[in-house]
């Protein structure tokens, strides 16, 4: 790729060190350069507007104006996609995740400390996302349009719902909505009628459309969800807590020995594949450390999909949102081998990275093809 053709990245931290490091890690790189740093938030908008980046690397902790308030700001006045880099403190990760809510394309967690002098050792990652990152559309920064309105609506009425026994529930009735079909083939023999499970699988740009879904997902759920989304440790637990405020449903990270429960959403904890295994007539989760990762991944969305495969006492409904790779197409051709599932990928036109529902469109068994914002509906068409 030749000078003219490269992205232009803007590297923003309040540590020289760090702005030296992370702007070594690109030299030579044939797809980025570095073309400028910011100091701190109010910097970076500066620079932003000056050099026009096609991407940004910014730390979230810096002082003046940190990385949150700077996201903010970028957003409404230069949006440019935005990699966050975090600590892994409780608070770094809560604000990783407000990051992603607020239009970041994606994180990194540092190794150590706030000046990682050990962060070669996330260099491959961080180099990755960058060039990802650079590829995403401006307009796919933005929340889907209505998206903040029913933000609204869920966090109003969520503090009603999670009291126990509310008479009459809001937000009962599922308008279905006609959903793309991705392929020409006769439907799974599909029975309302019995036990089902939802499956969802996601990466970058995952937490968003996580936010998009399971915040549209009415609490009277006649079935669990387990959830996999690639994210290091401690990360996910922030996810679940978010999640989990804003929901009907109740979304918690996985913990050995979890029994399935209906209306519940279990992420799988980074670090750790999500399997179940049966305890009489219930099923349990359980966490493994021990397999490898797959493509890279632990929690693998393969991994979690080919475990459930095993089990005929539910039917499953498998959802494949954005995300880059090709995780979940070989899980995909698993569970449809054994047993009753439909198969729904969230389209090219919503995803922030069409990578993983790309791949899963392409072995010919995803039953739908949806919105983002319609897959709670398209997801509720196959429940009881």
């Amino acid at each position: 790729m030749d000078f003219l053709h490269k992205s232009k990245l803007l590297v923003v931290d309040d540590s020289a060190f760090m702005r030296k490091l992370i702007s070594d890690f690109f030299v030579g790189n044939s797809k980025v350069e570095v073309v400028g740093t910011a100091r701190n938030g109010k910097d970076a908008i500066k620079k932003i507007q000056s050099l026009k980046p096609n991407v940004v690397t910014m730390d979230i902790e810096m002082p003046e104006m940190n990385g949150l308030d700077a996201l903010k700001e970028i957003m409404i006045q230069c949006p440019v996609p935005v990699v966050m880099l975090s600590s892994t403190t409780q608070r770094g990760t809560e604000n990783a995740i407000a990051a992603i809510e607020g239009g970041a394309v994606d994180f990194v967690a540092k190794p150590s400390g706030t000046i990682s002098l050990d962060l070669h050792k996330i260099q491959n990652e961080l180099v990755h996302k960058v060039e990802q990152a650079a590829t995403v559309p401006i307009s796919k920064l933005k929340k889907p349009s209505g998206s903040k309105r029913q933000q609204e609506q869920v966090t109003r009425v969520s503090t009603v719902i999670k009291e126990p026994q509310q008479h009459g529930r809001t937000n009962t009735s599922i308008n279905v909505v006609s959903t793309k079909v991705a392929v020409t083939k006769p439907m799974v023999e599909w029975s309302k009628i019995g036990k089902k499970i939802v499956l969802i699988g996601t990466s970058t740009g995952g937490p968003r459309a996580l936010q998009e879904v399971v915040t549209k997902i009415p609490k009277s759920i006649q079935a669990p969800i387990l959830i996999v989304q690639h994210m290091p440790a401690g990360f996910t637990k922030s996810l679940a807590n978010r999640l989990d405020q804003l929901s009907e449903i109740s979304v918690k990270e996985a913990e050995q020995g979890d029994i399935l429960q209906n209306g519940v959403a279990y992420i799988a904890p980074g670090g750790y594949h999500l399997k179940l295994r049966k305890v009489g007539t219930t099923f349990g989760i359980v966490l493994d450390n021990q397999e490898a990762p797959r493509s890279g991944h632990r929690p693998s969305v393969d991994v979690m999909f080919e475990d459930v495969s095993q089990y005929k006492d539910f039917d499953k409904v498998a959802v494949i949102m954005t995300g880059m790779g090709h995780d979940g197409s070989n899980g995909l051709k698993a569970l449809k081998n054994t047993g009753n599932v439909i198969a729904i990928a969230e389209s090219a036109e919503t995803c922030i990275v069409y990578g993983m529902p790309k791949a899963a469109v392409e072995t010919q068994l995803v039953d739908e093809v949806a919105d983002v914002d319609d897959i709670a509906q398209t997801i509720m068409k196959y429940l009881p």
